[in-house]
């Protein structure tokens, strides 16, 4: 039956008279160029029209492939209008065939109502991986024709949040070979391609979004078969769009409820916790607690709670989509290496310019291109193979909320703007990743569709591409030379040897990408950290904290110690990253801690480290803290929330009993 529904709407589709098809498409561009009138793009940039209705509507998700090509999933069967076009949505392949910057020629990839507003499209060599929630599904084209060979491999299936903007979001390629993914608070589990079961983590733990030990919003890594699945950071609301730059370090937008002035940008440590609800109880933020924030946007996330990773940064109110990093040269440098996001509801695309600031990072904001007119709500930036960026416009005058106001197909609008400095002609740069010579030269693009070929490519050739890959390896840019280290490293029989280089190397950067890459591989962490643990790079020394979790080794807990040693009482990033590390291995590490300081850890660094800690050890030391005539007011309730999250036990009785006795 679903087959006979899309032949009628494909034969009704070609009843309709050229003219009056170049008449609607007239229309919808005139009607765009007028409001691009209305754009400001930031300074020394230009916005410039590259698709509008009825080319594409409703634009959900965007990708650009190694072509220079937009790959864009259509949402005009949305929520309560889900038949709304007949067959089915769509996912579009727009193209520029003329290079005069804009959009001459559009195909239908794939339509069918498995893919209605589907919120994720990532486009690898002949792969699409469509993010729409149940299923997380792979098209292929192996002949080449952009149309889909037929039904799509399911790669994740039970996902909730069906025709949800809180379900199933974008899958992106990270510098590893690894895909990294996210979904929404409504989403909520991930399961077998059949449905049948949950998928049970590298950690051991089914995710479930139960609360054991993973709520709300998650985001995961895995091999490009989905197997070797992680969880890496959980307790999101919506956390619509992840992507991961070069050195392997992950970002990510997230919602606040709705109205709250609490939506942010995430750093995200792997393996956190970020507090959307109370990690224990799992009740909203709301709820009363001792310790409990003054101002709505920190009791949002529960930021006074041990265990949550803090925000990067507050954006205020709005409605965030997609994301991307841009590792481009096109853009001002004031771009470059940052994340550029679209927020739907302030109608704006905008970069953070991030700086170090101890284990973490602070962060800026500044516009990329913003609009007076109010139907503009960007819901996907990609960044093009000459370094150009895209900006997807759902267009519509509300946001989100299961409602839309162009509610039928002829009246229904879109938009695919592209940025660029003034003047600059569109292009697509020479590929040829049939070469090594010819696939390094790809891997040092913008574009990640164009380095997934270039990856893939180079891993196969393994120790022929290794001169090539030294060349950027011994370049001046970190980003790039990240990128050839990944491969270089991955050449067999070489792994230790470029490792060992990047652990060594002047750039605190590169030194974490060696970790990250030397835990990815299976290399044996534990002399690496010994190495590293008095590195003068407090984010470095974070990273070997993190690869200390979980660690069985006899001396991870001297380690783990050491490293607690050069906290400075102030840095929370670095604080939660030793408590992540201590997950499991909690009294092993703290006894240490304790060995090491003996009678001196009663300082604001110590302090700290107590109130982190999850062991029974520490509940005897809290109650020391609580009932010091030294500890401020103010702060006696800092403690009494954090032995809430120790575990029952005599320790945690007595102390409990020793601040009743105090007349706290």
């Amino acid at each position: 039956m679903k087959h006979t529904t899309i032949a009628l709407t494909v034969l009704l589709g070609a009843l309709v008279l050229p003219a009056q098809a170049q008449h609607n498409r007239a229309t919808g561009r005139t009607a765009a160029l007028e409001e691009l009138k209305k754009m400001t793009a930031a300074e020394g940039l230009e916005v410039t029209l590259f698709a509008s209705e009825p080319q594409v509507v409703n634009p959900a998700n965007m990708d650009i492939d190694a072509k220079g090509r937009v790959w864009i999933t259509e949402g005009a069967n949305y929520r309560r209008y889900s038949k709304t076009r007949l067959g089915g949505d769509r996912i579009m392949i727009l193209e520029d065939t003329d290079g005069d910057g804009a959009a001459d020629k559009e195909k239908v990839f794939y339509q069918g109502d498995d893919v209605n507003v589907a919120l994720g499209i990532c486009v690898l060599g002949n792969k699409v991986i469509v993010s729409c929630s149940p299923k997380i599904m792979i098209f292929t084209d192996a002949n080449g024709d952009d149309k889909a060979d037929g039904p799509p491999q399911i790669l994740f299936n039970g996902i909730a949040g069906v025709q949800h903007d809180h379900g199933a979001h974008a899958f992106v390629f990270g510098p590893d070979g690894k895909l990294y993914f996210n979904i929404g608070n409504d989403g909520k589990q991930l399961k077998t391609p059949d449905g049948s079961k949950f998928i049970v983590d590298k950690a051991g733990n089914e995710v479930t979004g139960s609360g054991k030990p993973y709520r709300q919003g998650l985001v995961f890594r895995c091999n490009l078969d989905g197997s070797g699945l992680e969880t890496l950071g959980w307790n999101f609301r919506n956390n619509f769009e992840v992507n991961v730059d070069s050195f392997g370090t992950i970002w990510q937008s997230d919602n606040d409820d709705d109205g709250n002035k609490a939506v942010r940008i995430n750093y995200v440590m792997e393996f956190g916790n970020y507090g959307f609800v109370d990690e224990l109880t799992g009740a909203g933020w709301r709820a009363k607690r001792a310790n409990m924030e003054k101002e709505i946007s920190q009791q949002h996330w529960h930021l006074n709670d041990p265990g949550v990773v803090p925000n990067l940064l507050i954006t205020g109110q709005g409605s965030p989509t997609g994301l991307c990093v841009y590792e481009g040269k096109l853009l001002p440098a004031l771009f470059q290496g940052q994340v550029l996001h679209c927020d739907a509801g302030p109608r704006t695309v905008r970069a953070y310019p991030a700086t170090k600031s101890g284990a973490g990072y602070a962060a800026t904001m500044k516009d990329l291109l913003t609009s007076s007119d109010t139907w503009y709500r960007p819901s996907d930036v990609c960044v093009a193979p000459d370094g150009s960026v895209f900006i997807a416009d759902w267009h519509d005058a509300g946001v989100g909320g299961h409602n839309m106001a162009d509610r039928s197909l002829t009246n229904m609008t879109g938009r695919v703007y592209r940025v660029a400095p003034k003047g600059h002609k569109g292009s697509v740069p020479k590929l040829d990743v049939g070469t090594a010579a010819g696939a390094t030269a790809a891997l040092q693009s913008p574009n990640l569709a164009t380095r997934y070929l270039a990856w893939t490519s180079l891993n196969a050739l393994q120790d022929k591409a290794e001169a090539e890959l030294l060349k950027v390896w011994n370049g001046n840019d970190a980003r790039e030379r990240a990128r050839a280290l990944h491969l270089l490293a991955r050449i067999k029989g070489s792994e230790a040897k470029y490792v060992a280089a990047a652990l060594n190397d002047k750039d605190a950067d590169i030194r974490i990408t060696g970790l990250r890459i030397a835990r990815e591989r299976g290399l044996d962490v534990i002399p690496l950290v010994k190495e590293l643990a008095t590195d003068d790079s407090a984010a470095v020394r974070r990273e070997c904290a993190i690869a200390l979790r979980h660690h069985s080794s006899p001396d991870a807990p001297k380690l783990w110690a050491q490293l607690a040693l050069k906290h400075d009482g102030k840095d929370r990033w670095y604080l939660e990253a030793l408590g992540i590390a201590a997950d499991k291995n909690e009294a092993a590490y703290f006894a240490a801690w304790q060995a090491a300081a003996g009678d001196k850890w009663n300082t604001a660094a110590g302090r700290d480290i107590i109130w982190r800690s999850r062991t029974p050890a520490a509940a005897t030391l809290l109650a020391k803290i609580a009932t010091d005539k030294a500890t401020q007011e103010v702060e006696k309730a800092r403690y009494m929330r954090a032995l809430d999250f120790i575990p029952k036990c005599k320790e945690k009785d007595d102390a409990l009993a020793a601040i009743a006795l105090g007349a706290l």
